[in-house]
């Protein structure tokens, strides 16, 4: 019998819960079962048209090869150009790293600082790929803990009474994924002052949801704090905002100190991402954002309803989501933990959320809803539950 010595850093590796309640709904569904999906965290919008023309196209007019590894020219300008239309900020497009996604920036920049006797802040409920890569890397992950009565978003005193000597770098998102929080500017103003008494340590932002705000918030990107952008990553994408997920393309903004060295994890870990998509990319940044605004126009509507909806099931109460597609609705009331509710709500009543612990052990009692589906298919969901409970 084969024996294989893995590796021990494997064993470290964690998952995204997300596709696994995705897997385990499909496979219901393909039983027969009527399953409404909530739980997965993707729009439910088609590519806009021209997007999909230009990747068309790109194929058609031969650009079947290699890519530079951080992108191609004329899409980090045009992510230059968008950064400084949607926030003001002045970008070098040599500083734009173009990337498979979004995950590749969040590994490359653990992979930066994370070592044995490292630590790294990050959010708690959060993304789970932060603490997965964290421990990883053999860093020790520190839990930035974020409370329901601060609407989920990060406290900067806090944040700051938690840096050590040892800390290295500290992972912000906002708006968040699963909570749908939104830190005020406020917070994030007395961050980046505190972080003047600590020039060791770095900031990954990730703003993968920076279009999607709701209830008149404005979006406050770290890109406007010419104090820490010498050890600033900045996250984004066209993921969620162009719903672009399957296309698996992301950015980051990198500090001149670290560019070079993202440049080289690229060609170490994917060569380039593929040209098409990049000429898609092009096309999304510059194209009309029409289609964008009535996404959103969309995601707000719904996230109006679930939230009503949810505070009007027994023993669930629901904090207003201020951005993202998501709702995190606290069950405690229900008498059921978090993984209990995932787990009832799925087989007994047909629909599909994803349990708090799966962003963190700060988000057991709560759920992940994503409203990123139709707004019969929210009410048909929730009057499920309502009779489950």
């Amino acid at each position: 019998m084969t024996e294989l010595k893995l590796a021990a850093g494997l064993s470290r590796l964690g998952t995204e819960s997300a596709f696994v309640v995705l897997a385990r709904a499909g496979k219901l569904a393909a039983e027969g079962h009527d399953i409404i999906n909530l739980g997965i965290g993707q729009p439910d919008f088609q590519t806009p048209t021209h997007i999909v023309e230009a990747g068309i196209k790109a194929l058609r007019d031969g650009h079947h090869g290699y890519t530079p590894a951080n992108g191609l020219p004329a899409l980090r300008q045009a992510v230059a150009a968008d950064l400084h239309r949607r926030h003001g900020a002045e970008v070098n497009p040599d500083n734009v790293v173009v990337v498979p996604g979004g995950k590749p920036t969040m590994f490359f920049a653990v992979l930066m600082f994370g070592e044995p006797g490292a630590e790294i802040m990050y959010p708690n409920p959060g993304f789970p790929i932060y603490e997965s890569v964290i421990k990883y890397s053999g860093a020790t992950p520190v839990p930035i803990a974020l409370k329901e009565e601060n609407g989920f978003a990060f406290n900067a005193e806090e944040v700051l009474g938690q840096i050590t000597d040892k800390t290295r770098l500290i992972i912000i998102n906002s708006p968040a994924n699963p909570t749908g929080g939104v830190t005020p500017k406020a917070e994030i103003d007395k961050l980046v002052a505190g972080l003047a008494d600590h020039p060791q340590v770095a900031l990954m932002s990730d703003e993968i949801y920076s279009n999607m705000l709701y209830g008149g918030r404005e979006h406050t990107s770290l890109l406007n704090y010419p104090e820490i952008r010498d050890r600033l990553i900045m996250l984004d994408g066209w993921s969620k905002t162009y719903a672009m997920t399957g296309w698996r393309l992301g950015y980051a903004v990198w500090p001149d100190a670290l560019v070079d060295h993202a440049t080289r994890l690229c060609i170490n870990d994917h060569s380039c991402v593929n040209a098409a998509t990049q000429y898609a990319g092009i096309a999304a940044l510059e194209g009309p954002q029409d289609a964008v605004r009535d996404m959103v126009a969309a995601f707000d509507e719904r996230r109006q309803v679930i939230v009503r909806e949810l505070n009007a099931l027994p023993g669930i109460r629901c904090a207003d989501a201020a951005g993202a597609f998501y709702a995190f609705p606290n069950v405690e009331g229900t008498g059921m933990t978090s993984k209990q509710a995932e787990t009832r709500f799925l087989e007994e009543a047909g629909v599909a959320t994803v349990a708090g612990t799966s962003f963190g052990a700060w988000g057991e009692g709560y759920l992940r809803f994503s409203y990123a589906n139709s707004t019969d298919n929210i009410l048909e969901a929730l009057s499920r539950i309502r009779k489950l409970l």
